[in-house]
Formats: structure tokens, C-alpha cells, sequence
């Protein structure tokens, strides 16, 4: 009798608690809050994690068009990196 396959889990599951942990991150620069609460969510989670992470982030009245003192927005600082294109689509999608 042959075991079932298990199927592969990459990583655990992200508590709704630890996701919205993003939320209380601060920015020792000037970078506006929204901003780089954004850009630690998209270096610190899936993109699974990420698209829940934004409902929380929307539902607490962040702003996904906030810019940087140069007048990047999110979108425009992970443009050009290699795994960034589903990030983005999230953003987009709830923007518009």
C-alpha cells in the first residue's frame, strides 16, 4: 500500500496577527508611513500575505498612492525588480 502524496506547503500560514505587525512599522527617514509600511509588507511576505495585508492596510485608512520625496509611489520603487509584478497588480487592482 502506497502513502498519499502530501501536498508540498512552502512556508506556514501568516497569522491575520502577524500581517497586520506591518501596519505598526515606522520609518526613521522621511519616507511617508503609508509608503513604507507598503515596501517592508513586499519584502517581508508572499504575495498571498501581501493581498491580505493590504485589505488591512486599506480598512486602517493608509494611502497606496502615498509618494516619496521624489514622487515615487510604491509601484514605481519595485518596478524594476524581478518578482515585483503580482505586488503590483494588488495594488492596482485595489486602487482603481
Amino acid at each position: 500500500m502506497r502513502k498519499k502524496d502530501k501536498k508540498q506547503v512552502i512556508g506556514e500560514e501568516i497569522s491575520e496577527e502577524k500581517i497586520r505587525l506591518f501596519l505598526a512599522l515606522e520609518p526613521a527617514d522621511a519616507t511617508p508611513p503609508s509608503l513604507h509600511k507598503l515596501v517592508k509588507a513586499y519584502r517581508g511576505l508572499r504575495v498571498d500575505d501581501f493581498e491580505r495585508f493590504v485589505g488591512f492596510f486599506v480598512e486602517a485608512g493608509y494611502d497606496l498612492a502615498a509618494q516619496d520625496a521624489q514622487g515615487r509611489d510604491f509601484v514605481a520603487l519595485i518596478r524594476d525588480q524581478r518578482l515585483a509584478e503580482p505586488y503590483i497588480e494588488i495594488v492596482r487592482a485595489v486602487r482603481h
